[in-house]
C-alpha cells in the first residue's frame, strides 16, 4: 500500500520548508493577545491564505505517514497522488475505529478527553482530543471574546448543555483566562440566582444557544425579573442566528456575537467580529451588497473571520465547507473534512475590493472600540444542506423561516421552537409544512396570522419561492401548524442541547 501514497514534489518540500522558520514566529506571536492582534493586522492577506495551505499540506502528508486509518484511506482512495479526497462521517469516521483514526493507532490513556455530538442530525458520535489541541483551542476563544468585549472584568456566566458535549466545558475553562466563570448550564432559576446574589454592579457575559437566550428574556420579563438594570453581553454558539433575532437580544444585551464550531472538528474554528457583523447587517439591508458578496441566494450567512494559521478552509463545488485542522496537536486528524455546510471563504482584501466596487469603505463598517480591525479572512456560513425542503423546485431553509418569523416581532415573542416539513396533499402532490411551538394558547385567529404573515415574507425574501408561488399559488401556500411547549413534534426538544429543524 506505502506504493500508492502521496510524496511531496520537489515544489512542495521546497515550500514545506520555506514554511518551518516562518512557522516558528507565527507560532510566538499568537501566544500573546496583543501580538496576535498585532500580527494580523500587519501580516499581508495573500501571506496568510499560501501559509495556511502549506500547512494544510504538510498536516496531509503528517496524516498520512502517522495515523493508520487515514494512510489507508488516502491509499485507496487516490488514484492521483496530487489530490487529496475529501473525508466526511459516512466516508471515514464510519469506516475505521477511533484508535485508528489516532496518532500512532492508538487513544493515550492520559491527559485526552471525550466530546459527544449533539445527535442533531441523527446518531451522536464520540470524538477524542488530547490536551494541547484543547490548549490551542481555548485560546483562541480567550482572544476572540477579549476582543469583542474588551478588557474590563466580567463574570461569565455559561449556559451551554453540560456534560460529554464539547461546547459546555470548553467554553467555561477556555473563559476562565478571561474572567470568573460560573458554570450553571440551561438552567434559568441558577442564572436568575446568580445575577442576583453578585447584583448589577458587575458586568457579565452569558453564554448560550441563541433561542435559550431568548427564552431568558421572555421568562425574566414574564416573571418580573429585572434584566434591564444588569450590564449584560451575550456571546452564543452551536447553532444559526437571524438579524431579526439578534435585534430582539439586543432588547437586553449590550453586545452579542456568535462563534462557528463543529464537534466533529473542533469548537472556536471561527467568530463574528464587529467587522463581520456590520458587513452582515449591510448585505441584510442593501441588495446589491448581498449579491456582491453571496451570490443570489435567498438566505442571509452568518458570517465569521478566522485564523488562517488554525484552519484552512475550502469550498468544494456543492457550495459545502472543506476543513483541514492544520496545528499538529491534533490527536485524531481531520483533513479535508466535510461537516456538509454550505457557505463560502474569501481573503480580507477580497472582501474590502468586493464592497469598495460598491462605494463601501471596510474600515467605515466596524465600530471604533480602540482595537484595530482584525485582517483575518471571512468565512460564511449558510447552514447543514439536509436542512431544507425543495417544493416545485424552490428551495426552502431555516434560516428562511427564522427571517420571516423575526420581522413580525410580535409573533416571535410568543414562539419558542420551529421546523419545517413537507405535507401530502389529497392528490398525491406535497406542499410546505411549517410548525411552531408557542407559548400561548393556540387558536384559529393566531394560525390565521401566522399564514399570512409567513406567506407574506416569504414571498418578498425568496427569490425561487416567489416564482413558483406565482405559477402554483395552491400548492405553495404553507400549511401552518401551532403546538404548545413539548407538544406534537417538539415534545423531544426537552432532552436535546439543540432545536430541530426538520420533522
Amino acid at each position: 500500500m506505502d506504493r500508492h501514497l502521496p510524496r511531496p514534489s520537489w515544489w512542495e518540500q521546497l515550500q514545506l520548508l520555506a514554511l518551518g522558520p516562518r512557522d516558528a514566529l507565527l507560532f510566538l506571536i499568537c501566544q500573546s493577545y496583543r501580538t496576535f492582534i498585532s500580527g494580523f493586522e500587519l501580516l499581508p492577506p495573500r501571506y496568510l491564505a499560501w501559509t495556511s495551505r502549506i500547512r494544510a499540506r504538510r498536516a496531509f502528508y503528517r496524516a498520512v505517514k502517522n495515523v493508520p486509518a487515514y494512510g489507508q484511506f488516502v491509499g485507496e482512495q487516490n488514484s492521483n497522488p496530487a489530490v487529496t479526497p475529501e473525508t466526511d462521517k459516512d466516508s471515514y469516521i464510519k469506516k475505521f475505529s477511533p484508535d485508528a483514526r489516532c496518532v500512532g493507532g492508538e487513544i493515550p490513556i492520559t491527559q485526552t478527553m471525550i466530546d459527544e455530538s449533539s445527535g442533531s442530525t441523527g446518531t451522536p458520535y464520540n470524538w477524542v482530543r488530547s490536551l494541547r489541541e484543547r490548549h490551542d483551542s481555548h485560546l483562541f476563544i480567550s482572544y476572540f471574546a477579549s476582543y469583542c468585549f474588551g478588557s474590563e472584568p466580567w463574570i461569565t456566566i455559561n449556559a451551554f448543555s453540560m456534560g460529554a458535549w464539547a461546547t459546555g466545558l470548553n467554553m467555561g475553562i477556555a473563559l476562565q483566562r478571561n474572567s470568573i466563570v460560573k458554570n450553571t448550564g440551561p438552567d434559568l432559576t441558577k442564572i436568575f440566582n446568580t445575577l442576583s446574589f453578585f447584583g448589577n454592579k458587575h458586568n457579565y457575559l452569558i453564554l448560550g444557544y441563541p433561542p435559550f437566550l431568548k427564552q431568558l428574556i421572555d421568562v425574566a420579563e414574564k416573571t418580573g425579573f429585572p434584566l434591564e438594570q444588569y450590564r449584560l453581553n451575550a456571546l452564543v454558539g452551536g447553532e444559526g442566528m437571524s438579524e431579526g433575532l439578534r435585534d430582539y437580544l439586543l432588547t437586553r444585551f449590550k453586545k452579542v456575537y456568535s462563534g462557528y464550531g463543529a464537534t466533529d472538528l473542533e469548537i472556536g474554528i471561527a467568530g463574528e467580529t464587529p467587522l463581520s457583523v456590520a458587513i452582515r447587517r449591510l448585505a441584510r439591508d442593501n441588495e446589491q451588497v448581498r449579491h456582491q458578496i453571496f451570490g443570489r441566494d435567498s438566505r442571509l450567512p452568518m458570517i465569521f473571520q478566522f485564523n488562517p494559521l488554525m484552519h484552512y478552509v475550502e469550498v468544494n463545488e456543492n457550495r459545502e465547507l472543506i476543513f483541514t485542522i492544520t496545528r499538529s496537536s491534533l490527536l485524531s486528524p481531520r483533513i479535508r473534512y466535510n461537516v456538509h455546510d454550505e457557505g463560502g471563504v474569501m481573503r480580507y482584501d477580497e472582501m474590502e475590493r468586493a464592497l469598495a466596487q460598491l462605494g463601501v469603505e471596510i474600515k467605515s463598517l466596524a465600530p471604533q472600540n480602540g482595537e484595530p480591525i482584525l485582517r483575518m479572512p471571512f468565512l460564511w456560513v449558510y447552514g447543514r444542506r439536509d436542512f431544507t425542503i425543495s417544493v416545485m423546485g424552490a428551495n426552502i431553509y431555516p434560516e428562511d423561516l427564522e427571517q420571516c418569523l423575526y420581522a413580525h416581532p410580535e409573533l416571535a415573542k410568543i414562539t419558542r421552537s420551529f421546523c419545517q416539513s413537507l405535507a401530502e396533499t389529497a392528490n398525491g402532490g406535497v406542499k410546505p409544512r411549517f410548525l411552531f411551538e408557542l407559548e400561548v394558547e393556540p387558536t384559529d385567529e393566531l394560525k390565521q396570522r401566522f399564514s399570512e404573515s409567513i406567506l407574506q415574507h416569504l414571498v418578498k425574501l425568496n427569490a425561487d419561492f416567489r416564482e413558483a408561488y406565482h405559477e402554483y399559488p395552491e400548492t405553495l401556500v404553507p400549511e401552518i401548524e401551532l403546538y404548545r411547549l413539548g407538544q406534537g413534534p417538539f415534545k423531544n426538544d426537552t432532552g436535546r442541547i439543540k432545536q430541530v429543524r426538520m420533522v
